[in-house]
C-alpha cells in the first residue's frame, strides 16, 4: 500500500478532519483579517472577536508596533543567524532572560523559540529513563507529547483526575515507589491556567505535598503569565506559592501577544538547559526584532498595571453578565471564558454560523472529541481591547441562540453549508 493512501480515505481523517470538506475555512482556519482589535473582518464583515490569544490588548499598541518595526528596521528579521550555542546569542537575549527571570522570582531563566515545542522539550530534557511524571489529566497537549516522550525514553507516568489532589496524592505514592526502584526522581507537572476550562491549576496544594514526597514541579502558565497575579508573575504567585514552583513555563503568545517562550529556574538548572535542550541546541535563535519587542511588552507588562485593569474590567462584566443570564461558565477563575451548552457538531455549527453571520459575533467552538459526546463549548477570550458595550452586544447575541438552541431550530439541519476554501 501507498504510505499516503490512508490518508485519503475519510475514514481515517479523524473525528474532526472528516468534517473538513465542510468546515475548513469557515469553523476551522477561519481568516481574520485587518487591524488586530476587537472588530476584525470575516469573509467581507466586521465581527467582534473573542478568540485572540491578547489578553492585555499589546498585540496593535502603538508603543509595541514601534519597537518591532525599529528592530525590524535595524537588525532585519534574520539576524542573529545560528542556534544560540553556536552563533545566535547575543546581549539582547540575555538582558531578556535576566529581566524575565527578575519578574517571576527565579534565579534565572532560559528563551524558547516557541511554547509548544519549549514545553515539550523541557519534559524531555528533565525527565529520563528512570524519573516519573504525574500529570494533570486536562494537562495541554504539549504536556501530552511531552510525556509522550518520555514514555518512549522507557520511563514511566501516572495521571490524575483533573485537579483531584486526593489522586494526585495516591500517584504520588506510586511514584515513589517506583523511584525507590529505579533511583530516578519525581516530576509533577500541572498548568496555572488550564485554557479549555479557565480554572487554576492546585499549585498551592501541589506545593504542600512537598512535605511528604520528595519531588520537583513544573507549572505552564501559558495562560496565567501576565494576567494573574498581583504583578502578573502568573497563577502561582496569585496562589502565593511563587517560590515552591521549581520550573516556571510561559509563553509570549498570550498575554504578551508576541512568539516565543521562556522556562525560569535555579541558574544550574537554566544552564544544563541550554546545553541540553536539543529543540534549542539545534534550532535558530530567536529573532532580534521579536526579542527586543518582547522586552518591550514585558516592560509594559511590569509598569503600566492600567492593561491587566481594563483586562479584569471586562473579564467581570463579561462573565458576571453571562451567570445572571444563567449561563454556566464552569469552574473558570480566569480571564478564560467557556459556556457549556448540550449539543452534537451540527448544533454546534449551526449555532456558530448564526452568531457570526447575523449577530456579528465571533468566538471559538469546541466540540467532540475535545469534549464529551452531547456537549459543546463557546470560548471567549476577553482581552483589554474589548469595551463594556462589546460585552453587552455579545449577552444579548447569546442569550437569543441560547433560546434557538434550545428550541431545536439548530439540530433540524445537517452542519452549516458555507462556501469554504477547499
Amino acid at each position: 500500500m501507498d504510505l499516503f493512501d490512508k490518508f485519503r480515505a475519510e475514514e481515517n481523517q479523524g473525528n474532526i478532519g472528516r468534517f473538513m470538506k465542510q468546515v475548513h475555512g469557515y469553523f476551522a482556519f477561519p481568516k481574520l483579517e485587518g487591524e488586530i482589535s476587537a472588530w476584525m473582518d470575516f469573509r467581507g464583515k466586521k465581527v467582534l472577536t473573542w478568540s485572540l490569544n491578547n489578553y492585555l490588548g499589546l498585540a496593535n499598541h502603538p508603543a509595541v508596533r514601534k519597537v518591532d518595526a525599529e528592530a525590524a528596521a535595524d537588525y532585519g528579521m534574520a539576524y542573529p543567524m545560528g542556534a544560540r550555542m553556536m552563533s545566535g546569542q547575543t546581549v539582547v537575549h540575555e538582558q531578556l532572560e535576566r529581566e524575565l527571570a527578575e519578574f517571576v522570582g527565579k534565579e534565572d531563566a532560559f528563551l524558547l523559540n516557541y511554547g509548544y515545542q519549549g514545553m515539550v522539550s523541557v519534559i524531555d530534557s528533565i525527565a529520563g529513563r528512570n524519573d516519573v511524571i504525574v500529570y494533570d489529566s486536562e494537562a495541554h497537549a504539549c504536556i501530552m507529547d511531552g510525556v509522550f516522550l518520555h514514555k518512549a525514553k522507557g520511563g514511566k507516568s501516572y495521571v490524575f483526575p483533573h485537579n483531584d489532589m486526593e489522586r494526585c496524592h495516591k500517584m504520588l505514592g506510586f511514584a515513589k515507589k517506583r523511584v525507590a526502584e529505579t533511583g530516578g526522581g519525581v516530576l509533577v507537572i500541572t498548568e496555572g491556567v488550564f485554557g479549555m476550562s479557565g480554572d487554576l491549576g492546585k499549585i498551592d496544594e501541589i506545593v504542600a505535598m512537598k512535605n511528604d514526597y520528595d519531588f520537583r514541579l513544573l507549572v505552564d502558565d501559558a495562560h496565567g503569565f501576565g494576567v494573574m497575579g498581583k504583578t502578573g508573575a502568573g497563577a502561582a504567585e496569585h496562589l502565593g506559592v511563587q517560590d515552591g514552583v521549581d520550573l516556571h513555563f510561559g509563553t509570549f503568545a498570550k498575554a504578551m501577544a508576541g512568539i516565543g517562550g521562556f522556562i525560569a529556574c535555579d541558574t544550574d538548572i537554566c544552564y544544563y538547559l541550554r546545553y541540553n535542550m536539543r529543540s534549542q541546541t539545534f534550532a535558530k535563535s530567536l529573532p532580534m526584532a521579536m526579542t527586543k519587542g518582547a522586552l518591550k511588552r514585558l516592560d509594559m507588562l511590569r509598569n503600566e498595571p492600567e492593561h491587566k485593569d481594563k483586562l479584569w474590567t471586562i473579564v467581570n462584566a463579561l462573565q458576571r453578565g453571562l451567570k445572571e443570564a444563567g449561563f454556566d461558565l464552569g469552574k473558570t477563575n480566569s480571564p478564560v471564558t467557556p459556556v457549556y451548552l448540550k449539543g452534537g457538531v451540527a448544533e454546534a455549527t449551526n449555532l456558530v454560523y448564526d452568531l457570526r453571520e447575523n449577530y456579528g459575533v465571533f468566538c471559538s467552538m469546541i466540540v467532540y472529541p475535545v469534549i464529551p459526546k452531547g456537549e459543546l463549548i463557546l470560548r471567549l477570550i476577553p482581552t483589554a481591547m474589548h469595551s463594556l458595550e462589546d460585552v453587552e452586544l455579545t449577552l444579548l447575541a447569546f442569550k437569543e441562540v441560547r433560546k434557538r438552541l434550545e428550541n431545536g431550530d439548530y439540530s433540524k439541519t445537517e452542519i452549516a453549508h458555507v462556501d469554504v476554501d477547499m
